[in-house]
């Protein structure tokens, strides 16, 4: 009786490794189960394709509400009386948002998933912008702007945990992608808000509101993906572990990975100052540009046009840059080749800032280009799902918090001074340390097998 029962059980154990045998070898069963259903295919494409529309929604959102502000800065601040050093605290905002909110997004992510806390930083980027002009001084102006921005902090900080997730063999394309997305709705808010302002009456407050409508349909391609709380995308299901990166197999919830002491990487370091510098040239072009030209006798809608040709560069490049880098094992020759863009586009605007008005806005829309370049390393650098996420909120978070007075030191300076010589100098002199550490976050490394050696 015992050996019948041992025969029996040595049975069923058979039984049960020839089961398992196709998953355990990689390969997929040859029935259809709940998750290879045709039924569930289709639903998983369903999603992937609205996370794809929900990404580049809400890359159109990202950037409008600040350069929207730059092209009617003058306006505002004779609507609301504002000086020129508060004007440079204006545009410091930014940065200080996206410093204080970023760091919170790793962990709302966690919590509501990364897909809920999108929507929400969808909700309060539109209600933000649909107030702030209306509140009729210069503190609500601030606070409803602090909200806005507070939505496209997380917003910033989970988009490339959103593309890791989704689409983990594809970081390159849909870091292109949603960069060139960015960048086109960062040059059409300054390209068209002085033309929608005149064709609405004059009125700065009607021009600065409209953009609400762009960020309020951002928020539903969100919604049907609310409940997720951390899946990994249908294409990386569907495809054998071996296919797949194995971090992003193993880990498919931020909160099942250990963290990663990330401030013990020299990359996560040197990726934070890249990112702060090329955030400070970013903010003092979208906030002042447009003034530099206008005090150089440019008209305000040439100036806002030639601001939008400054930020469209941004989209073919934002797609191109992404893909190169993913392709070459270090990414310090494209850093050296946006950093000497960035010198000559200064040097232009010190010596001959409406002559060559044109040829400096390319140039320096190039030099801009450093911002899909540090999406994509931030990607580039962690092996992980979840260490992504820590280096994407540590990398941006610290980076704004660097690139913050770099703004308001520009309207420091031109106030004081009366001229723009000072401040683009100061623009000039700190693409230098940015090429030097831009070089250092392109080795060929990751911030886990740093922070784990030390």
């Amino acid at each position: 009786m015992a050996r019948e029962e041992t025969r029996t059980e040595e049975t069923r154990t058979v039984e049960t490794r020839t089961a398992k045998s196709p998953t355990e070898r990689g390969t997929a069963p040859a029935t259809n189960t709940p998750e290879t259903s045709p039924g569930a295919g289709r639903t998983r494409a369903w999603a992937n394709r609205l996370v794809v529309v929900g990404i580049m929604l809400s890359a159109l959102n990202l950037r409008p509400a600040i350069t929207s502000l730059g092209a009617l800065l003058e306006e505002v601040r004779d609507g609301l009386g504002m000086s020129g050093s508060v004007a440079g605290l204006l545009t410091s905002v930014p940065p200080l948002c996206f410093a204080v909110f970023g760091v919170t997004a790793p962990r709302l992510a966690r919590r509501f998933g990364p897909a809920a806390v999108v929507c929400a930083g969808m909700v309060a980027i539109a209600t933000g912008l649909l107030i702030r002009p209306f509140l009729g001084s210069t503190a609500g102006f601030l606070a409803a702007s602090a909200l806005t921005l507070m939505g496209i902090a997380v917003s910033n900080v989970l988009m490339p945990v959103i593309v890791k997730r989704w689409f983990p063999d594809r970081v390159g394309s849909m870091t292109g992608l949603y960069s060139m997305a960015l960048a086109l709705g960062t040059s059409l808010a300054a390209a068209v808000t002085v033309p929608l302002t005149d064709a609405m009456g004059g009125s700065w407050q009607s021009g600065l509101a409209v953009w609400a409508v762009i960020a309020g349909a951002a928020v539903l391609p969100w919604l049907p993906l609310v409940r997720d709380r951390g899946s990994v995308s249908a294409s990386a299901q569907d495809r054998p572990v071996k296919a797949q990166h194995a971090p992003v197999a193993q880990h498919a919830s931020v909160a099942q990975q250990v963290p990663v002491r990330i401030t013990r990487s020299r990359t996560a370091w040197a990726l934070a100052v890249f990112f702060g510098l090329q955030a400070t040239a970013a903010y003092i072009t979208m906030g002042w540009m447009p003034q530099i030209f206008r005090d150089a006798g440019v008209p305000a809608g040439t100036a806002g046009v030639l601001l939008a040709v400054t930020m469209v560069m941004g989209v073919p490049l934002a797609f191109v840059i992404p893909r190169v880098a993913t392709r070459l094992p270090h990414q310090g020759p494209i850093v050296l080749v946006l950093g000497v863009c960035g010198f000559a586009g200064y040097a232009g605007l010190y010596f001959a800032p409406a002559a060559g008005a044109w040829a400096w806005a390319l140039l320096l829309g190039v030099s801009n280009c450093a911002f899909p370049l540090a999406l994509t390393m931030v990607g580039m650098r962690a092996r992980s799902g979840p260490g992504v996420a820590q280096l994407s909120a540590f990398a941006q978070s610290t980076g704004y918090l660097i690139s913050i007075p770099g703004p308001l030191l520009v309207g420091v300076l031109y106030q004081q001074s009366g001229g723009w010589g000072l401040p683009i100098a100061l623009m000039a002199a700190l693409m230098v340390p940015q090429i030097v550490v831009g070089f250092l976050a392109g080795r060929d490394r990751t911030v886990e097998d740093e922070a784990s050696a030390r």
